[in-house]
């Protein structure tokens, strides 16, 4: 059937993106030897990984929804192989690291194969599509955290590179070249000419700043900040971490630490998105506080996970025991899951036909927590590495308590209409009611 080549599509595609725009997280060490890096400046080049992404996300959910996935998907994939395959050849570290920020774009294609997928499946299995999609996709970094090191060793001797790091970038540059092609060649935007028409007929302007500003948008979006922006801090941290925390000198090993929490945030995605799915079609109340809002009473809890595992990876680090600290990494990493699928079984659920946009929102904003949350790892004025765990979790609080306040009932029923910025202006076509 279409719709199950449409997720395998779109799930192959977002894997390797996700491992093409963390492939340099196992090699920071090489690279900062060659370019002469300090600590304090790989925790801003796995920031940078992450600085185009909230505009990114937003724009491209907008022109998915507009234009169709499977275009745009192609497109982003080839610029980012192209400008991955030039990084390969970089000699000075100004034009590697502005090519790298290119290569990082990879990212913006979760919101396009969210797009994608929304187009293809009903609206009581979305989170549990959506939920696979994501997760196995997230699941690249674990991928390249793995393969990478592995196959680009350090007595990496291949016919146009000596270095490991320069032949990684080049052939996966080649690879995700070869995927654009494949998909815009098997890809269909959506189940029917009348969804496809929906979709585009609903992406204006206008129609995106209504959703773009009701109170589920905004609250979902940051709730991203604290779970996907979190796995992407950490997907370009813990590698490092584990070597500079621990005093792990083999590249491998560290990596394959790493990769323990990508494994988890990864492949336990899928989770959040069934539970979310099963809660809603059985109408189940888990939290009175919230009741009858079934999905919102799933992602609280998980949100509410994330806090706490959190404040656990700083206690696991200063017990300064590593395989403990990996532990408590795969914790993180399995509570990012649950919320991560949680809050994308509630998008696509609450703006069916403005899904794009509101994935664009939500995923560009969440981005943030990857640009800011590396540069507290790693701040300079921090007494020891274990400490900006805790930091971080304290900075999320605010958030569940938002959350608590929109999950609310007589406020979650009207979370598609009222917003934190007045709708006046909107056009007919974006009112709640088309979606």
């Amino acid at each position: 059937m279409t719709k199950w080549r449409t997720l395998v599509l779109a799930t192959v595609g977002f894997n390797f993106s996700f491992l093409i725009w963390f492939s340099f997280a196992p090699f920071t060490g090489p690279m900062a030897e060659e370019f002469g890096l300090s600590l304090a400046e790989i925790g801003i080049l796995a920031s940078a990984a992450i600085w185009l992404a909230p505009f990114g996300r937003i724009l491209t959910g907008w022109l998915s929804d507009k234009f169709g996935a499977p275009a745009v998907f192609a497109i982003v994939l080839t610029y980012v192989g192209v400008f991955s395959i030039a990084s390969a050849f970089a000699q000075s570290y100004a034009v590697f690291f502005v090519e790298r920020l290119i290569v990082a774009t990879a990212g913006i294609t979760f919101v396009i194969g969210i797009q994608h997928v929304s187009e293809w499946f009903e609206e009581e299995n979305l989170g549990t599509a959506e939920g696979i999609y994501a997760g196995i996709g997230n699941a690249g970094a674990a991928g390249g955290a793995l393969i990478l090191p592995r196959v680009f060793g350090t007595n990496w001797s291949g016919p146009l590179f000596e270095t490991n790091w320069r032949a990684a970038f080049f052939y996966t540059g080649c690879v995700s070249i070869i995927l654009a092609v494949v998909y815009y060649a098997l890809g269909e935007a959506a189940k029917s000419d009348e969804k496809r028409q929906a979709t585009a007929d609903n992406a204006s302007f206008k129609g995106w700043f209504y959703t773009a500003t009701r109170y589920g948008t905004v609250v979902l979006a940051l709730a991203y900040v604290m779970t996907f922006g979190l796995e992407l801090s950490m997907n370009g941290w813990l590698a490092t971490y584990y070597r500079e925390g621990f005093s792990t000198d083999n590249l491998v090993l560290a990596s394959t630490f790493a990769a323990t929490f990508s494994v988890a945030a990864g492949l336990l995605r899928p989770i959040g998105g069934y539970v979310s799915d099963v809660l809603a079609r059985k109408e189940k109340n888990i939290i009175p506080l919230f009741e009858g809002r079934y999905r919102e009473q799933w992602t609280f809890v998980t949100l509410c996970f994330v806090v706490l595992s959190m404040f656990g990876m700083t206690l696991a680090g200063l017990s300064g025991q590593v395989l403990i600290a990996v532990g408590a990494g795969f914790m993180v990493g399995m509570a990012c899951a649950f919320a991560e699928g949680s809050i994308f079984a509630q998008v696509p659920a609450m703006f069916p036909n403005s899904s794009g946009a509101v994935a664009g929102v939500v995923g560009g904003v969440g981005t943030v927590g990857g640009i800011v949350y590396p540069l507290v790892y790693s701040a300079p004025f921090l007494a020891s590495l274990h400490i900006g765990y805790s930091i971080v979790a304290v900075s999320m609080i605010p958030i569940v308590l938002l959350a608590a306040w929109v999950f609310q009932p007589h406020i979650a029923e009207i979370a598609t209409e009222s917003g934190f910025i007045s709708a006046s202006g909107a056009s007919e076509s974006a009112a709640p009611g088309d979606d």
